[in-house]
C-alpha cells in the first residue's frame, strides 16, 4: 500500500518514528540501529515501508533502503517468521551478509541475531536456500545486454554474488548484469553483493 513515504522526521519514540507528509503523522515501526541510517530528527528523509495487516495488528514497518525492505519481505515468506522478528534480522545483518549466510549455510550468523534460535535459522537457510533450486548461474548470459568479460579466476566470486541476489529475490538477469557490471580483479563476493545492490538501485 505504501511503497515509502518522504517527509520531515519530526520525533523518535523508542522504537518508533513520526514522520509528516502533508500534515499527516505517520507513525513507523524502526528499529534503533535503522534510525541511525536515515538521518536525525528535523531532517527531510525517505523511509521505504511495509504495510502490515493482520486480524490483531496494523502497523507500519520502516527501512533506510529498498533493499532491507525487500529483505523484509523475503524474509516473511519462511514460516515461523513474523514482522518482529524479520525487522531484528534486518536491523542485524544486511542483505549482502544474509545472502551469503544462507549460501555458505552459515548457521551461527544467522542465529546471532537477537531472539532468533539454531531451528529458525536453519529454517530460514532451508527455505531461501529452496529458491535456488533448478537455478543454474551458467545460464546467465552476456545477452542480458552487458559485455564484461570475466576472468576464469573469477568465476566463482561471481557465480556466489549471482546466487546471492537471486536468494534475495532479483530476477537471474538482472542479477546477472549487475554481479558483472560491478566486478574487478580482487573483489570479494560480499563487496560485489553490495555493489550489485547499489547498482541496481541507481
Amino acid at each position: 500500500m505504501y511503497a515509502y513515504i518522504k517527509g520531515k522526521f519530526v520525533s523518535v519514540r523508542g522504537e518508533d518514528i513520526i514522520v509528516e507528509n502533508n500534515g499527516i503523522g505517520y507513525k513507523i515501526y524502526m528499529p534503533l540501529l535503522l534510525q541511525g541510517r536515515i538521518g536525525h530528527v528535523g531532517d527531510q528523509v525517505c523511509v521505504y515501508t511495509y504495510y502490515y495487516v493482520r486480524e490483531d495488528m496494523i502497523a507500519l514497518y520502516g527501512f533506510p533502503e529498498p533493499e532491507d525492505q525487500d529483505m523484509f519481505e523475503l524474509l516473511l515468506t519462511v514460516s515461523g517468521i513474523g514482522p518482529k522478528t524479520a525487522i531484528t534480522v534486518v536491523e542485524t545483518l544486511r542483505p549482502s551478509e544474509l545472502a551469503m549466510a544462507v549460501l555458505q549455510g552459515d548457521i551461527k550468523k544467522i542465529s546471532s541475531v537477537r531472539g532468533l534460535g539454531k531451528k529458525s535459522a536453519e529454517r530460514i537457510i532451508l527455505e531461501l536456500k529452496d529458491k535456488l533450486k533448478g537455478f543454474d548461474v551458467s545460464s546467465v548470459e552476456q545477452s542480458d545486454g552487458f559485455d564484461a568479460v570475466i576472468p576464469e579466476a573469477g568465476q566463482s566470486e561471481l557465480e556466489d554474488c549471482i546466487s546471492a541476489l537471486v536468494v534475495l529475490g532479483y530476477p537471474a538477469s538482472e542479477a546477472g548484469k549487475a554481479a558483472r557490471a560491478v566486478y574487478h580483479e580482487g573483489v570479494s563476493v560480499e563487496e560485489m553483493i553490495r555493489s550489485a545492490l547499489r547498482y541496481m538501485a541507481k
